[in-house]
């Protein structure tokens, strides 16, 4: 199985990388208060430090917003998950505990402000790629979603060989390859675009490595995918 970034992708957007964390062996049953402690200081943290901000504004948030602007999409209706996980905790609201994995990689978002998301390996069929949709896409049901619904041509997306993973980047996911208690194995990313740059990527994504590997048992290879290096085996 491999992880490819469309070389378009790369061209429209100059900078970006994907940190890619694949975790085996998880045990996502466990029931760690301080996987949820975790989560709830971070939300406390930003309420703190970003209080007052123009959130639009932050160079964490911005990139987004323009990414999102450049293949059609607006960013007030369908926000980035940094943008939306931010917005959640300023105005007081709890991000709803789900499961180890999704509580470890939304504290690991909010602790160093770059999208995250995750896909249980298990279910997804073939190569994954980060690339643009085409006409005609299949309908896809997405998380928390009663119906199905394709995706805009041109909308950037995540998909393997049986559909789509994650609509408008990393707007929402599919209900198809969610996290869930039953996973064992997993491919969670962390993605920026400048000026978040490797370093703070890195950084990330040993953050997130380390919170699986002691609290949920797994074992954990970790990439960092570029224009330079776009694509690796999972």
């Amino acid at each position: 199985m491999k992880l490819t970034i469309d070389r378009r992708i790369c061209e429209r957007y100059p900078g970006v990388l994907l940190g890619v964390a694949v975790a085996r062996g998880v045990d996502n049953r466990r029931e760690d208060g301080t996987i949820v402690g975790r989560l709830r200081a971070e939300e406390a943290r930003v309420r703190r430090e970003l209080a007052g901000v123009e959130l639009a504004a932050h160079p964490r948030v911005a990139p987004w917003r323009e990414a999102y602007r450049a293949f059609g999409a607006s960013p007030k209706k369908s926000p980035s998950s940094i943008e939306n996980l931010l917005r959640r905790a300023l105005k007081g609201e709890e991000v709803r505990h789900v499961n180890s994995l999704v509580d470890i990689y939304n504290a690991i978002s909010l602790c160093h402000l770059l999208p995250a998301g995750g896909e249980d390996l298990e279910r997804v069929e073939g190569d994954v790629r980060l690339t643009f949709a085409g006409e005609g896409e299949a309908p896809v049901q997405l998380l928390g979603e009663a119906e199905a619904r394709p995706p805009h041509p041109g909308e950037v997306v995540y998909r393997d060989a049986a559909g789509i993973l994650c609509r408008r980047w990393n707007w929402k996911e599919a209900d198809r390859t969610k996290l869930t208690a039953e996973t064992r194995d997993a491919l969670l990313v962390l993605e920026a675009l400048p000026p978040a740059g490797r370093d703070d990527l890195e950084r990330a994504l040993s953050d997130l490595a380390g919170r699986i590997e002691s609290c949920c048992g797994a074992q954990l290879t970790t990439e960092i995918l570029s224009a330079e290096r776009p694509e690796i085996e999972i």
